[in-house]
């Protein structure tokens, strides 16, 4: 115990160090925390150490898969139904096109340039045609954009695109089996159910019993996680759906969704970040640059070229469009989950695994770089929004 304990005060150490240089950088500190991890899992590496930083530690595992469900989870509790409903079109063009784009593109890069075989070709295309939700919520939450129906509009377009990448993933890779459709009929169960549920605990016991509704939400995204480990699928799409369907339930209780943020950002999220930095290796990179360099143009040209016209329909504003655009081209939780799949399953080598992975956490560090400091529409955050006033407990109770 002593030993995780070290590792465990170390880790936060690197957080605490990222924070104040993100502070100081005027950069993201999600990404701050990944480049911090690369950093710390390169130099571990080079003095030998690599294994003492226990990144395939069954805690460390745990503590960062829940970090990726909660913040997946609050992300989608900001897409209120309601206000979706008037960007379902905007959402779904841009999540479809955001997801094909790259795929196609990644896919002839690697099978026609770089000469992989077609298994391999297809998973990378599949794997860098993701969009980073943990990171885009990360900075939506840092800089405010959460709040603002721009903001809610990239969120769900990260929904759509994502959802693409996992059925791609299991349509071409994974069998469809009983168990996908036990998956499925319990998610949507969970659809009509949860909310009611929720409402109702939240009105016998949340002002009575200490801390139930985080309890509640860990046990159903754990459990749901469990059913969509063992179905094929993966915890965090069941994590998004379910903040979708509480979003209305959420909104009306600004308290108890600020300490579970803070939950989420100040202790597992870090953990997450950092570990998904430790785990590049900058040697493969180096060793495969060029086949590096031809993923990250792809990847990246082809959100950009596929993206920015169909945005374009959509905002006005120059800036604007450069973010979301830029924001769109990044890639880390289905990234690396749709190559690790790939690794396990022997549809592609340690080497190839790497260069996807790299290439992944440089999309989702160099884009959302660019976009912070160039094009950050700080005008949209002038907009007034119901966030603005936190109600008490006893508008609470009245609402639900």
């Amino acid at each position: 115990m002593e030993k995780i304990n070290l590792i465990a005060a170390f880790w936060f150490f690197a957080a605490v160090l990222a924070t104040v240089l993100a502070n100081r950088l005027k950069i993201s500190i999600a990404l701050m925390e990944i480049m911090v991890g690369t950093l710390i899992g390169f130099a571990a590496h080079q003095l030998g150490y690599f294994d003492h930083l226990a990144l395939g530690a069954d805690w460390m595992k745990f503590c960062t898969g829940v970090g990726a469900i909660l913040l997946t989870f609050l992300a989608g509790a900001e897409l209120n139904p309601d206000a979706m409903k008037t960007k379902i079109k905007e959402v779904s063009i841009i999540g479809l096109i955001g997801f094909s784009a790259p795929f196609v593109g990644c896919f002839l890069i690697a099978y026609y340039l770089i000469g992989w075989n077609l298994q391999a070709s297809l998973l990378s295309g599949i794997a860098l045609s993701t969009t980073s939700m943990a990171v885009v919520y990360a900075v939506m939450l840092e800089y405010g954009f959460n709040k603002t129906e721009f903001g809610k509009g990239i969120l769900g377009a990260c929904f759509v695109n994502d959802l693409g990448t996992v059925i791609a993933l299991g349509l071409i890779f994974a069998p469809f089996t009983y168990k996908t459709i036990i998956f499925i009929s319990v998610t949507i169960v969970l659809m009509f159910t949860l909310r009611p549920m929720t409402v109702h605990l939240i009105r016998r016991f949340a002002h009575k019993t200490a801390a139930i509704r985080a309890k509640w939400i860990l046990f159903v995204l754990l459990a749901m996680g469990v059913l969509a480990a063992w179905s094929g699928s993966e915890p965090v799409l069941p994590a998004y759906v379910l903040g979708m369907v509480l979003a209305r339930t959420m909104e009306q209780d600004g308290h108890f969704v600020r300490r579970l943020r803070t939950l989420t950002v100040g202790f597992l999220t870090p953990l997450y970040f950092l570990r998904a930095g430790a785990l590049v290796s900058i040697s493969a990179m180096i060793s495969g640059a060029g086949i590096f360099l031809l993923l990250f143009v792809g990847k990246v040209a082809s959100k950009i070229f596929g993206l920015y016209p169909a945005i374009h329909h959509f905002r006005e504003d120059k800036k604007e469009k450069w973010y979301y655009t830029l924001l769109m081209s990044t890639g880390l939780t289905f990234g690396t989950i749709s190559a690790l799949y790939g690794l396990s399953k022997n549809i592609i080598t340690q080497e190839q695994y790497s260069l996807i992975v790299g290439t992944v956490i440089a999309s989702a560090v160099i884009p959302t770089l660019i976009a912070n400091k160039f094009f950050l529409p700080s005008h949209l955050l002038e907009e007034p929004t119901l966030d603005d006033q936190v109600p008490d407990e006893k508008d609470i109770q009245n609402k639900l």
